[in-house]
């Protein structure tokens, strides 16, 4: 009697098998919201390592060279950081934190140790570079237009070319900080990361590196992307462009009703003064030193009467909205680089730093 044994199934073939390898190891692209929350997983895990590299400096070296190598300190918390996550091929804890991992877009590959050291130092060390550059180079480049525009003022030749130059000389002195931003860049980067989801930092962009989850997504797993996001983001930048364009032309006025002396302030404490528009006359002694007991007398005990970022009696001293009395250069000095308080770490802004008289 015949087996009637059922046939073997079939077998595979290479081009099969390719496939169903392929398909397996197809992990979908991350959404943008989970790229977002990895972000700011790293920043937060980033700033208390900052905080904790600030204090043990402070502890060690004093408060006032805690808060001159501020950016420093920063920049060294996040090359700690991602030196011991992504340069030696790990994931960060905010990429843990939601599952995703980075890959080449291209390949689909893990990314080599030459694209993790260049996305690092592109990431980190880049924007800290420019902090230090950009600042002097703007100096640089006012005094050179200032000089150029007193001597133009001073000829009497009226010619339309001339004129014309020293329009563009005006316009660049004034929109000086926004022409050198990077602000704006980043800006539309961020926009189109909004349409694509992919590349949120501008850094990735550049080395060709996106996050793909590190399993598979259920359907009630799938995430809705940010375009709409993208969509205010591109209104306000040309908003702020379209105003920006009316406000130069509306600026256009008679070449003989403007004086020098508008557009070049003083010194570096007149700008301040004029930016934050505080009530503080620009002078090169303080006004009010608390060294002197007959100074804001209500000011007790002696203590009281320090500035603790520099640790020395406070001139001209000033108060944040959370109520902290500082000297007036050293918590503007701080403002620009970090908008809290130094003690209490609420959110504070130079415009609103007031201060105290009395």
């Amino acid at each position: 009697m015949t087996d009637l044994a059922s046939p073997p199934p079939p077998q595979p073939s290479s081009t099969t098998k390719s496939s169903l390898t392929t398909s397996f190891f197809a992990y979908p692209a991350a959404s943008s919201p989970d790229i977002i929350r990895s972000h700011q997983k790293d920043i937060y895990l980033t700033s208390n390592l900052s905080t904790s590299l600030t204090d043990l400096t402070r502890r060690f070296y004093g408060a006032r060279f805690a808060h001159n190598y501020s950016a420093t300190l920063q920049c060294l918390s996040e090359l700690l950081y991602f030196s011991l996550t992504t340069l030696v091929g790990n994931r960060t804890l905010g990429e843990e934190y939601v599952d995703v991992t980075q890959v080449e877009a291209r390949t689909g590959k893990l990314p080599g140790v030459e694209k993790r050291a260049g996305y690092i130092f592109s990431a980190v060390l880049v924007p800290y570079l420019l902090g230090k550059a950009l600042p002097r180079v703007r100096s640089r480049v006012r005094e050179s237009l200032e000089a150029s525009l007193a001597k133009s003022e001073g000829q009497e030749d009226g010619s339309s070319q001339r004129k014309r130059r020293r329009k563009l000389q005006r316009y660049l002195l004034q929109n000086l900080g926004a022409l050198t931003s990077t602000a704006p860049v980043y800006a539309i980067s961020l926009a189109v990361f909004y349409f694509s989801g992919s590349y949120y930092h501008l850094s990735k962009r550049l080395w060709g590196l996106r996050y793909v989850f590190s399993k598979k997504l259920a359907p009630s797993e799938q995430r809705a992307g940010y375009e709409v996001l993208g969509v205010l983001l591109v209104m306000q930048i040309a908003v702020q462009t379209y105003l920006h364009v009316q406000e130069m032309v509306s600026s256009s006025v008679d070449e003989k009703g403007v004086e020098v002396a508008e557009t070049r302030p003083a010194d570096s404490k007149t700008r301040i003064a004029m930016s934050t528009h505080t009530p503080l006359p620009p002078t090169d002694e303080a006004r009010y030193d608390l060294a002197e007991e007959s100074r804001l007398g209500w000011l007790q005990p002696q203590q009281q009467r320090k500035c603790t970022l520099c640790l020395e009696p406070m001139k001209d001293p000033s108060v944040t909205t959370c109520g902290h009395v500082f000297c007036w250069t050293c918590i503007l000095d701080w403002v620009r680089e970090r908008q809290d308080c130094p003690l209490c770490r609420q959110a504070t802004l130079a415009q609103h730093v007031l201060p105290l008289r009395g």
